[in-house]
């Protein structure tokens, strides 16, 4: 796609211009970007984009990505993070894309060679099995354990029959949850076309436009879980149909995501599900309470049911000495250093439940009932066999490069905090993710574009030589394999010095800094960094009358902070909603609705808040940042990073540490200003940002031109 067809797209009286009409403005850095990933997808090379808020990377990257689908008959697939922002490109961007590359037409292609096939990917536990749905309604009273279970059932009959996609993101909300398990597309139980249903399967019929599509649009889970399962089958098994360029948006987070997929985890949660799914002990209800066998005979069903048994028992023992390995010390953090720390019983009780599972296989009836049972079985045999090998894997530490880590307790999720059930969950991830991505992502047959708006670990001045800017990437080309990647760094069209005033307290406390007392000593004396947080909260929030985001890094700080600030913002007449447990509790997303409907709200957020939330106009004029926001070094994986740079004869703190700080607060700081029209201030609690060397790379991060005070 040439630079002039870029222009006839995205240009001042372009296609997209006579579309959305006089609204529409042209943005030069936009106009870059779609070049450089024209560019990109042509030569079948690899491009990192840092694209500024504003610049509107998602047009940048879908004509290109269009123009190579139509023009060259070639298959594309984005990958986002974010659920939002796929909604976003199915249903707004592409459709409108794609009307105005058919009206600007391509001078140097001729003529398109055919029509835009897009189609949003999703795993295949997102959609509903007809045939598993009428064995459910059909067994339901000995299946599921009480009456909310049937409800949610009913629930989920009546939206099959209007669903036009039998697709888990339509469903209304159900009871128990949990009852989605029982009817969904599963691998294990598919009786392909056998099914009586085959031709009506949703998820069969997703597939089949998955394989005619030539855009395909999925979450970045998606893609590494295919990109991992291809690695370890070499290339024999996927989800994803064969692919000409990938395009990764919000591409801060490859690492992490790929990180999990390339890994192993195994929950106690997961192994319970299966357990009581089979055989609820307490209800006498499950799957094998409707098993029928040949000439009745109960006696290998009542087999199974011990055998669950002392699966239970097992799991039970296994997940409680896991966490007796950590109160003991012999887990510091959680992390476990040493192979067979724990003894194994699950596995074996798992691989025996297997074996009994496929001696009732053999004794189900042919055809009818039974054939559907067989498939049932299988499935349930390859969950057991599945729990059986992880936990193999994960206590005699098979997999080579990781890290194996503990996590116990109720603990603070990402969003949902201080449930009172027992979680743990053993899991391990791989130490360096960028020698995976390096040989299965960007040493495939593909093109790879990578962006987002927080990249670069420092802005880069205009004047600077290429080899030099390039340096602002090297944080994150090194994490996630891309060396030799071509970089670029596009900044943001807003007017950050009349829109943005930075407000940097160096008077506050550093951070942990109360005089060796604990919480309860220090935390309403003066001068403990705690209290004065509280101080200079309430006098930067009352300055801009509310419509502020507080921005913590640890939920035991914000839960703190947000006791001690209740009265005060309630006296004030400012609400307050707090991520998490306390005043105000709620998901992300009931917070966030709640939170610009209130116009002078208060927001208390930790984790996911620092990135992925757009809340534009008014509602939002201040983001406060407590503290500088660098990763726990206790935590497995990060500890497990560090010790790798170290061995290295690296510096940690300086190569791994700062880097990923400054992107996080680069992150932070983008939550202000989401539009032209948006204003306000961001407030930094941290005074290392001015009183450290290293806060000047905090500063140096920040978009050229922002006001400080």
């Amino acid at each position: 796609m040439s630079d002039a067809t870029v222009q006839r797209v995205l240009g001042d009286g372009g296609a997209i211009a006579s579309l959305l009409g006089d609204g529409y403005e042209a943005r030069p850095e936009q106009l870059r970007m779609a070049g450089a990933v024209s560019r990109t997808l042509a030569a079948k090379s690899h491009l990192v984009v840092e694209a500024g808020t504003g610049v509107g990377k998602s047009f940048a990257y879908l004509v290109p990505a269009i123009s190579r689908a139509l023009a060259f008959s070639e298959t594309v697939v984005v990958a986002t993070n974010t659920i939002a922002l796929q909604e976003q490109l199915m249903r707004k961007d592409v459709p409108l894309l794609a009307e105005s590359l058919a009206a600007a037409g391509d001078g140097e292609a001729g003529e398109w060679a055919g029509e835009l096939r897009a189609v949003l990917a999703k795993g295949r536990g997102n959609y509903l099995s007809i045939r598993r749905l009428k064995l459910a309604s059909a067994r339901q009273e000995r299946l599921l354990p009480d009456a909310a279970s049937r409800r949610s059932l009913h629930v989920i009959e009546d939206w099959a029959y209007d669903t036009p996609d039998g697709s888990l993101s339509t469903l209304p909300p159900l009871e128990r949850a949990g009852i989605w398990d029982k009817v969904q597309s599963d691998s294990g139980n598919c009786m392909g076309r056998k099914c009586a249903h085959h031709e009506q399967c949703f998820y069969q019929n997703s597939r089949r436009e998955l394989e005619r599509a030539n855009l395909i649009i999925t979450n970045h889970a998606l893609f590494f879980a295919d990109l991992a399962m291809r690695s370890r089958s070499e290339g024999t098994i996927g989800v994803l149909p064969k692919y000409d360029h990938v395009i990764l948006d919000e591409a801060h987070m490859v690492e992490d995501v790929a990180s999990d997929h390339f890994g192993v985890s195994l929950s106690e949660g997961r192994v319970n599900h299966l357990l009581a799914t089979l055989y609820h002990r307490k209800t006498g209800k499950g799957y094998l309470s409707n098993l029928e066998l040949l000439a009745g005979d109960l006696q290998p069903i009542e087999r199974c049911v011990r055998l669950i048994n002392e699966a239970e028992a097992a799991s039970r023992a296994f997940f409680e000495s896991l966490i007796e390995l950590e109160r003991s010390g012999r887990a510091r953090g959680g992390r476990i250093r040493e192979q067979g720390a724990v003894e194994n019983k699950l596995t074996p009780a798992m691989n025996g439940l297997v074996t009994q599972l496929r001696r009732l296989k053999e004794l189900t009836q042919e055809g009818g009932r039974g054939e559907a049972d067989r498939f049932e079985l299988n499935a349930y045999m390859q969950r057991a066999s599945e729990i059986a090998d992880a936990a193999e894997a994960l206590v005699t530490q098979t997999l080579e490069g990781c890290c194996y880590w503990v996590e116990a307790g109720g603990g603070h999720g990402r969003e949902g905090r201080g449930t009172r059930s027992r979680r743990v969950t053993l899991a391990c991830s791989p130490i360096e993710v960028a020698p995976l991505l390096k040989e299965h992502l960007f040493g495939a047959d593909f093109s790879v574009v990578m962006t987002s708006a927080t990249l670069a670990t420092r802005t880069i001045d205009d004047e600077e030589p290429a080899e030099r800017a390039e340096t602002a990437f090297a944080h994150f080309l090194d994490r996630v394999g891309a060396s030799g990647a071509e970089t670029m760094q596009l900044g943001s069209p807003f007017d950050y010095a009349s829109q943005v005033e930075l407000h940097v307290d160096k008077t506050m406390p550093e951070p942990g800094r109360s005089g060796g007392k604990g919480w309860d000593a220090s935390a309403t004396e003066s001068g403990s960094f705690e209290h004065e947080l509280v101080v200079r909260i309430l006098e930067h929030v009352e300055a801009t009358e509310g419509g502020a985001f507080v921005l913590f890094t640890s939920f035991s700080t914000l839960d703190r902070v947000a006791a001690l600030m209740c009265d005060p913002l309630e006296s004030l007449g400012y609400p307050m909603f707090v991520q998490g447990r306390g005043p105000g509790a709620g998901s992300r997303t009931e917070l966030l609705e709640s939170f610009r409907e209130s116009g002078n709200g208060v927001l208390f957020g930790a984790a996911s808040f620092w990135q992925g939330v757009d809340v534009r106009g008014d509602a939002l004029r201040n983001v406060i940042i407590t503290r500088l926001p660098f990763d726990p070094p206790g935590r497995p994986l990060t500890e497990a990073r560090l010790e790798r740079i170290q061995e290295r004869g690296g510096n940690p703190f300086v190569e791994d540490s700062i880097p990923r700080a400054v992107i996080r607060f680069k992150q932070g700081v983008g939550r202000l200003i989401r539009s032209h029209g948006d204003s306000g201030r961001v407030v930094v609690l941290d005074s290392r940002v001015v009183t450290k060397p290293y806060g000047r790379a905090f500063l140096r991060a920040l978009p050229a031109g922002m006001r400080t005070r």
